[in-house]
C-alpha cells in the first residue's frame, strides 16, 4: 500500500514557485529544494518528477496565479484607453518596487532557459501571445470608441507595448530611480494618442 503524502503539494509547489523565481532554473540544485521545500528528495521526485518538471509546474503555477492580472484588467467595461495606459503605468511603478527586484518569474525564464528549452519556450510564447491578444483587443475597442486615431494599428501597438512591458520587467531587477520607469512609460503612451 502507498504510503499517503505528509506535505500539501499545493503549498509545497508555491514555495519551488518562490526558490526558482528569487535563484533561477541552473543555481536551484535539487539540494535546495529539499531543503526549501521541507521535503525528502524521494517525496520530491514522486509527486513533482524531475526538477525539470517541478521547474515547468512552478512556472504554470506562477501563470496561472499572477499572469492573469493584465488580461482581467485589460477587459473590464468601460472607456479602453484608459485602461491600456492604467497597465502601463502600473507596470512602470511596479518597476521600481523592491518586492519586485527578481523581477518576473516568466521573464526571468525566458532569458534564462531560451533557446533550448521547448517546454518554457512554449509557456512563455502562451503568456506573451495572450497579452499581446488582450492589448490588441483593447486598443481595437478604443479605436471603435473614438479615442485611438483610426491611423493607428491596434495590432503594431500591442506588439510595442508587448516588447516595452516585458523591458519593464527586465528593468525592474535593478535598482534605478522610479523616475525612469515612469518617463519611460510617459514616452511610451505618446504612440497611443
Amino acid at each position: 500500500m502507498p504510503r499517503s503524502t505528509e506535505f500539501d503539494p499545493d503549498i509545497v509547489l508555491d514555495q519551488a514557485v518562490e526558490l526558482f523565481w528569487e535563484r533561477g532554473y541552473e543555481a536551484t540544485s535539487v539540494a535546495d529544494l529539499v531543503e526549501h521545500l521541507g521535503i525528502s528528495k524521494a517525496s520530491l521526485y514522486n509527486t513533482f518528477g524531475s526538477k525539470h518538471q517541478l521547474y515547468l509546474k512552478a512556472l504554470d503555477r506562477y501563470i496561472v496565479k499572477e499572469d492573469p492580472f493584465p488580461m482581467s484588467f485589460l477587459n473590464r467595461e468601460g472607456k479602453a484607453l484608459p485602461l491600456v495606459w492604467g497597465l502601463v503605468e502600473r507596470f512602470a511603478e511596479q518597476a521600481s518596487w523592491r518586492t519586485l527586484r527578481y523581477g518576473c518569474f516568466l521573464v526571468n525564464a525566458a532569458v534564462e532557459r531560451l533557446p533550448g528549452d521547448k517546454e518554457v519556450e512554449r509557456r512563455v510564447e502562451m503568456a506573451w501571445n495572450g497579452l499581446e491578444a488582450a492589448l490588441a483587443l483593447c486598443l481595437h475597442r478604443a479605436q471603435a470608441q473614438g479615442e485611438l486615431s483610426p491611423r493607428k494599428d491596434p495590432l503594431t501597438l500591442a506588439s510595442f507595448l508587448l516588447v516595452f512591458l516585458v523591458g519593464l520587467r527586465v528593468m525592474a531587477k535593478i535598482n534605478a530611480p522610479p523616475s525612469r520607469y515612469m518617463g519611460a512609460a510617459r514616452e511610451a503612451l505618446t504612440l497611443l494618442q
